[in-house]
């Protein structure tokens, strides 16, 4: 596995490849890597020739500057991962190699871009298609992986690819869980242990509304859903949309939509960190 720190390098290197016609994918990361991550690499190395794997915390999505700061960093950890995951290839750039002028495009796509994090997390989405969209530019990937933990922002990169015509396959990928049905999430790392111990209330709440809704109606479970983890001392939720699986607006009765999805977001501990997660009720 080869590291490469300079964006060139790692084009000429991609150029060799090509030339031999060999497939290439993509595994976009902010590093901080867990099991997660893995699956999407093993995936990627399964289905195509070679594997590139991006680590860089990018800081146009981020606004909140004390996020940006405390994000985890472990780059020997992560190739270390990505190493006996298979990965080939990892462009780890520092952000002057990333931006050497500020990026001033401006994307949004809505409705998907502006509800539920892009309502919350105003910029969040601009920032990632600034930096997804980079990254396809300079990798030029067959296939780009993508874990459905981050569900909103797979649906946003989608719609980016489709307007841009950039011929990207974007494959999406299981949510990988902890035996406690936290989801795997590299902020997980930033929980103290009081805090690890009740974040998996939240799967729990949102799981077992799965037979609650059966038998009652979508503003019921919403509640119940919210009341459950509020009730966990230490858990804070900040939104529970319960939206159509492919406009992300909200829907109002369970047939209202075919495909209906759960989507939250929990303040945890005193810090506090910042936890997504969703459920399928309809699909």
């Amino acid at each position: 596995m080869k590291v490469f720190k300079r964006i060139v390098d790692l084009q000429n290197a991609l150029f060799e490849e090509r030339k031999h016609g060999k497939k290439i994918g993509l595994v976009p990361t902010m590093g901080a890597l867990h099991e997660g991550h893995a699956s999407l690499v093993r995936h990627s190395v399964s289905e195509n020739d070679v594997t590139v794997v991006s680590v860089f915390v990018n800081p146009t999505q981020f606004n909140d500057k004390n996020d940006l700061k405390n994000y985890p960093r472990d780059l020997e950890a992560d190739c270390h991962l990505l190493e006996s995951c298979g990965a080939d290839y990892v462009l780890a750039p520092e952000v002057e190699e990333m931006y050497p002028t500020p990026d001033t495009r401006h994307f949004e796509f809505p409705p998907v871009s502006t509800v539920m994090e892009g309502a919350h997390r105003p910029g969040h989405f601009n920032g990632v298609c600034q930096v997804v969209s980079r990254l396809f530019y300079i990798v030029r990937p067959d296939n780009a992986y993508f874990g459905e933990k981050d569900w909103q922002q797979i649906a946003v990169v989608k719609a980016m690819v489709r307007q841009l015509g950039l011929g990207v396959q974007i494959v999406e990928c299981p949510i990988v869980r902890d035996t406690d049905g936290l989801a795997r999430s590299s902020r997980n790392s930033l929980l103290a242990p009081d805090e690890r111990a009740i974040a998996p209330a939240i799967y729990k709440a949102l799981k077992d509304s799965l037979t609650y809704a059966k038998s009652h109606s979508l503003k019921d479970t919403h509640d119940k859903v919210v009341n459950d983890i509020n009730s966990v001392k230490g858990l804070e939720v900040e939104y529970f949309s319960i939206v159509d699986g492919n406009t992300l607006q909200d829907v109002n009765e369970w047939d209202d939509s075919p495909y209906v999805v759960g989507c939250i977001t929990v303040y945890c501990g005193k810090t506090p960190i910042r936890l997504i997660d969703h459920i399928k009720y309809k699909e």
